[in-house]
């Protein structure tokens, strides 16, 4: 099965920082044209995924992970040298290591929280792969594992170093194997959003943060501290995670009055995502306690539910939302309630 391939810094950010002149980042325009190539080749070779699963059917009883970590050496072969299997103690190098933890707390939450039995329902095995490539600036789900790069020092560190990249990545592997949404314009969009949604709930469920208490960050703590920005992305507050003079300023929307219209990006997938988002975080703030309680169960049963087109729009799963909400809680409710306003808000239309 080959999936779409889904990467954690956007195509407009890498081309930016390509295009940096000053000597102080050399390095890092060097890595992002070479991980813009490599975006630009995965995608043209990849074909749209069919969906292993039929969308909709329930999954056994969830089972252990099953996790591997090998390293890639600075090499771009995959998938590299085993250096860590399930059930194995820490072998000291932070890469592999929070790339094992950050597979089983993904895992765990998907298990706990929703009766997932790993990514594709079915006690999928977990890969991932640490220091792929010199320097390299991006992570990425290729549609069977995962694959992180070290980043290039200047601008961006390892891409391990936060949870809701890992949990945002191998939530395109939930989508691929659910809703199968494809990888362009709105239905683009909603992948990425689906991903910085359960994404950001790894890292609250990791650290038992309410909605209140959460950050709502996507990436944080990957720039260095010469980077004007505290994350890629901001669920709470959509275009305002970076603003630097290197990278710019972020350009996400957050509602549909500032939606964008571009070829780019596979439609602007990376930028739109911003108003899905936001629609889920204020969801979770006018419900409180813990998003991925009720907020995140509206979500998730919309998504692998079965009732979404592959090419699925910013108001069809709206509307899935909202359907969900009232199956789960009933019309009327508190939850419904929120969901109607919330997409009210980011000025979709049920």
């Amino acid at each position: 099965m080959h999936g779409p391939f889904c990467s954690i810094v956007p195509p407009y950010m890498l081309r930016r920082l390509a295009k940096q002149g000053a000597p102080e980042f050399s390095s890092a325009a060097r890595a992002a044209r070479e991980a813009l190539g490599h975006v630009e080749s995965f995608r043209s070779a990849r074909s749209q995924p069919a969906p292993d699963i039929p969308a909709g059917v329930r999954q056994a009883k969830p089972g252990p992970p099953h996790r591997t970590v090998f390293d890639a050496n600075s090499a771009e072969i995959l998938p590299g040298t085993l250096v860590r299997k399930e059930g194995e103690a820490p072998v000291g190098d932070p890469a592999a290591d929070e790339a094992y933890d950050g597979l089983g707390h993904t895992h765990r939450l998907y298990a706990d929280v929703f009766g997932r039995n790993s990514i594709d329902g079915r006690g999928l095995p977990l890969n991932a792969t640490v220091h792929f490539g010199q320097l390299y600036d991006n992570a990425f789900w290729d549609g069977k594992q995962m694959v992180f790069g070290d980043g290039d020092g200047e601008v961006f560190e390892r891409f391990t170093k936060s949870l809701s990249v890992i949990g945002h990545e191998l939530a395109h592997g939930v989508t691929q194997y659910s809703a199968a949404l494809v990888y362009r314009n709105q239905a683009g969009a909603l992948n990425e959003s689906m991903s910085d949604v359960f994404g950001a709930l790894v890292e609250q469920y990791v650290n038992n943060q309410s909605a209140a208490e959460a950050s709502w960050l996507i990436g944080e703590g990957i720039f260095t501290p010469d980077v004007e920005g505290r994350a890629l992305r901001s669920l709470k507050a959509p275009g305002t995670a970076y603003d630097d003079d290197v990278l710019g300023k972020d350009p996400q929307p957050d509602s549909m009055d500032t939606y964008v219209r571009t070829s780019a990006d596979n439609g602007g997938v990376h930028i739109n995502s911003g108003i899905p988002n936001r629609a889920f975080y204020l969801v979770a703030e006018s419900l409180g306690g813990n998003a991925w309680d009720s907020p995140g169960r509206i979500w998730y049963e919309a998504l692998t539910g079965g009732s979404l087109p592959l090419a699925a729009t910013f108001r069809v799963f709206a509307r899935a939302t909202a359907a969900s909400a009232v199956e789960l809680f009933g019309s009327g409710s508190p939850e419904h309630d929120a969901v109607q306003l919330a997409w009210e808000t980011v000025k979709v239309k049920l």
